[in-house]
């Protein structure tokens, strides 16, 4: 068994602790600080992410155009572009079918804005989470034919909708779908364009639903161009310029920041930081966020928002925000998709310590099952992704939490590393136990009926119960390096920031302060802990857990005041008053006395 680092077998949260580096990857990171120069700090953060030495310099200064693949590795992409292409010739009216998150309203916006530069008439339509659900329906396809669709294009959605598909059809409205969720062997009646589908080889899995529409519009552009579209001096797109839209959605739906990803986040960082784009700059505003963009900013500060209008108001106005092109009536979407978004925050507040009362008391003293279980009449369907997002924060395994309205219910699942949740679900629908369902392996959604609800926990029970437990066994909390306090400063984190953007896949380091004595430990509204740290080398820092009151995390920092801890965290950089400062955002912590 790989040694506890500094002998941590059980922290605060009831994790062993163990280094990130094997001995390879050591020898790396040495080789790195040797021959390249590069900080300790800097060199173990890459060789704990599989960077090899000779590897580090193209990995800390990704190009895009090294990483970009040819798009027509994707399967069924050259049938899609020359469908689109012909669609843009014809002049014809392409119907964007999106979906209500920020993949989807990016993802149509990306597309919309392309046909609009191409002057190609568009529909587009984001459907109601409660009264349409997800993905497409007969419905909205029909009036969407009605006024006018020649060709119809999902995006973010259809790999599932065979009979809503096959349905249009047969009125002669033709499907193009440009997705990325798991997909069954067998597809819809439509051209399909996902690196998610079991015969594609394109090894681009990880893309969301916007990075698969970007590489759709070069392949586009491409295709127009060999069709001496762009001749008598017709502009071409600017394609870059896009990117702040792929940036948001990959961050926002949690794809996996590797390979392409990876390069796609980063520029569009930068295209972002040029606030050109007036929906985005109006919503930059909003969140209050007037300094530089992170990657973390769009996770948590411009993805809510631009949710919040498909969580609990009008589906419509994040994709509408995004393609606007009026400041004022940039502002007003941005200030009401602000409003929603607070209004979403005290929903599912609320929602969540229901959700987590429940939970805690079905296990009635015994463990706590395979895959949390919650449901309710009560709770609004718009915020129980947020809500299985929570609880399997808690409880440390796969969650659910489902809104239910008369006998069907709705819900949203989140999962942990090693369990695939999309797959899962798919598989609970074909054996019969809901009625529909399907997403990532760390998301799925579903719709079951309440007299499934105990069938439903108990296949999951015999289906995941073995999985959780091989899991927690050899489950262990991956340290990045022991600093000082003193080694916390704003050089290092820039420095570090060129191993990012950090998230999925590319996991935030983690850095232990070992042996810091707890100057003091303060209660912040209730929800935080603030610590005070001293280290051996008598530095001080601030540190910060965040909703850590009143849990486990919480009661050991508050315990901890005029004692010694090794604590664990991450890095927060941040400008305050025109100063550069540095906290660490507390994630474990062990006691450090003898």
């Amino acid at each position: 068994m790989v040694p506890a680092f500094l002998d941590v077998t059980t922290s605060a949260l009831g994790q062993r602790w163990i280094g990130r580096l094997d001995a390879a990857a050591e020898n790396a990171a040495r080789a790195m600080v040797q021959t390249l120069g590069l900080g300790d700090a800097l060199a173990r953060v890459l060789a704990g992410r599989g960077v090899k030495p000779d590897e580090a310099e193209t990995y800390l200064h990704p190009k895009l155009r090294d990483l970009m693949p040819d798009p027509l590795k994707l399967q069924d992409m050259q049938a899609a572009v020359a469908r689109l292409a012909d669609a843009i010739e014809l002049h014809e009216c392409v119907a964007i079918f999106g979906d209500y998150d920020v993949d989807g309203a990016c993802s149509a916006a990306l597309l919309a804005e392309y046909l609009q530069a191409m002057g190609c008439p568009w529909l587009l339509h984001i459907p109601d989470r409660i009264f349409e659900g997800y993905g497409p329906n007969a419905e909205a396809i029909e009036k969407l034919r009605r006024d006018g669709a020649q060709l119809l294009v999902t995006v973010d959605c259809g790999t599932m909708s065979h009979e809503v598909l096959a349905g249009s059809a047969a009125v002669g409205l033709s499907a193009i779908v440009l997705d990325h969720h798991q997909a069954p062997e067998t597809l819809p009646q439509a051209i399909v364009v996902n690196p998610n589908r079991q015969d594609d080889v394109s090894n681009l899995g990880y893309l969301c639903a916007a990075g698969v529409v970007h590489l759709t519009l070069v392949a586009l552009q491409r295709e127009l161009g060999q069709r001496g579209w762009f001749e008598n001096a017709r502009p071409q797109p600017d394609l870059i310029a896009a990117l702040d839209l792929v940036a948001l959605a990959t961050v926002a739906d949690v794809a996996a920041l590797v390979g392409l990803n990876r390069a796609y986040v980063r520029r569009g960082l930068e295209v972002m930081a040029q606030r050109r784009r007036v929906g985005l700059s109006a919503l930059l505003d909003v969140a209050r966020l007037h300094g530089r963009v992170r990657a973390s900013h769009l996770g948590f500060g411009l993805g809510p928002r631009i949710n919040a209008g498909g969580r609990i108001g009008d589906a419509g106005l994040g994709a509408r925000l995004l393609l606007e092109q009026d400041p004022i009536e940039a502002e007003r979407i941005a200030a009401e998709l602000d409003r929603l978004n607070d209004e979403r925050r005290k929903i599912e507040a609320a929602t969540v310590d229901e959700a987590q009362a429940e939970a805690e008391a079905a296990q009635g003293g015994a463990d706590l099952p395979a895959v949390i279980v919650t449901a309710a009449d009560t709770w609004h369907p718009g915020v129980v992704g947020l809500v299985a997002s929570r609880l399997r924060e808690t409880f440390q395994r796969p969650a659910f939490a489902i809104a239910f309205q008369g006998a069907t219910g709705t819900g949203s699942g989140r999962s942990i590393p090693g369990v695939d949740l999309g797959r899962t679900v798919r598989d609970g629908v074909e054996a019969g136990l809901l009625v529909k369902g399907g997403g990532h392996a760390m998301a799925a959604g579903l719709t079951i009926k309440r007299d499934q609800m105990g069938a439903f926990r108990a296949w999951l029970e015999r289906r995941l119960a073995g999985k959780m437990g091989q899991l927690r066994e050899a489950a262990a909390f991956a340290i990045d390096a022991a600093l000082s306090a003193g080694a916390l400063t704003p050089a290092l984190a820039q420095g570090l920031e060129a191993a990012g953007p950090f998230g999925a896949g590319n996991p935030e380091p983690v850095f232990v302060l070992a042996d810091h004595y707890v100057i003091d430990a303060l209660v912040l509204k209730e929800q935080h802990i603030k610590l005070r740290l001293r280290g051996p080398d008598r530095s001080v820092i601030d540190a910060i857990a965040f909703r850590a009151y009143g849990k486990p995390l919480g009661a050991a920092l508050v315990a901890a005041r005029g004692m010694r801890l090794h604590v664990a965290g991450t890095l927060m950089h941040e400008t305050w008053q025109g100063r550069e400062r540095v906290q660490l955002r507390i994630v474990d912590c062990a006691s450090a006395e003898t």
